[in-house]
């Protein structure tokens, strides 16, 4: 077993999304894994699709593992913030109860509609609104390292500052990501919590459509990058 720092990462898909679907938590080709072996550690990733700020949140304060994982962190990195931006045009609740319709033939039926309508109802109304506002994911973000730092005044924290995407599911907009980003930009100021700007580390990546093909996710390429830029981010903070 490593005896280099462990890193506790809060995540999205992006986190274990790799070219061509999800992969294990431990796959070394994901980017948490890759920042952690940069720095002769290991990763635990907390993670799940689509998940925002507020599912972050969630896990920290609901799920028992994390609880047990944060007596062991050496850093957490809150590596959520870029599915917030995303256009939510039908409610979150309605995506996420997709999955509990019933008889299965109704399920499909609702699924094609809401997939259909999304990329139309996000470019009619110009990515507004979004799956969790600017103001929210920093709320939850503020709320969850001010809950960090009464029980491990001393964890070195940090995190992201959202990706981009082209992604026609979405009607390839993106217009609140720009907004979203000045705003955790703002607050990781003032908590003193270091961002890797995944816009510039992936983007020429996601954007050149080296990734996976949804538009959205990266190829390992692009994972590589973004662990190599981590490991640069969090070595000062774990020297500490």
């Amino acid at each position: 077993m490593s005896a280099g720092p462990r890193l506790l990462v809060f995540g999205d898909s992006l986190s274990f999304h790799g070219p061509d679907g999800g992969y294990p938590a431990d796959d070394p080709r994901l980017w948490p894994n890759i920042a952690a072996a940069a720095l002769g550690g290991t990763a635990d990733l907390v993670a799940g699709i689509g998940w925002t700020a507020r599912d972050a949140w969630w896990a920290l304060t609901g799920d028992p593992r994390v609880w047990a994982d944060l007596h062991h962190a050496d850093v957490v990195v809150f590596a959520v913030g870029s599915m917030d931006t995303l256009p939510s045009p039908l409610p979150t609740y309605l995506r996420t109860g997709l999955r509990y319709l019933r008889p299965a033939r109704l399920r499909r039926v609702a699924r094609r509609a809401y997939l259909a309508a999304q990329p139309r109802l996000a470019v009619a109304l110009r990515g507004r609104p979004t799956v969790l506002p600017a103001k929210l994911t920093v709320h939850y973000l503020d709320t969850a390292v001010g809950a960090l730092r009464v029980l491990r005044p001393d964890l070195p924290i940090a995190g992201i500052l959202p990706s981009v995407h082209r992604a026609a599911s979405y009607g390839y907009v993106h217009t609140a990501r720009v907004g979203a980003a000045v705003a955790m930009a703002d607050w990781a100021r003032r908590a003193e919590v270091p961002m890797l700007d995944l816009a510039s580390v992936a983007g020429p990546h996601v954007l050149s459509g080296q990734g996976n093909p949804d538009g959205m996710h990266w190829g390992w390429d692009g994972h590589a990058e973004v662990g190599k830029a981590m490991a640069e981010l969090l070595a000062p903070l774990l020297e500490r």
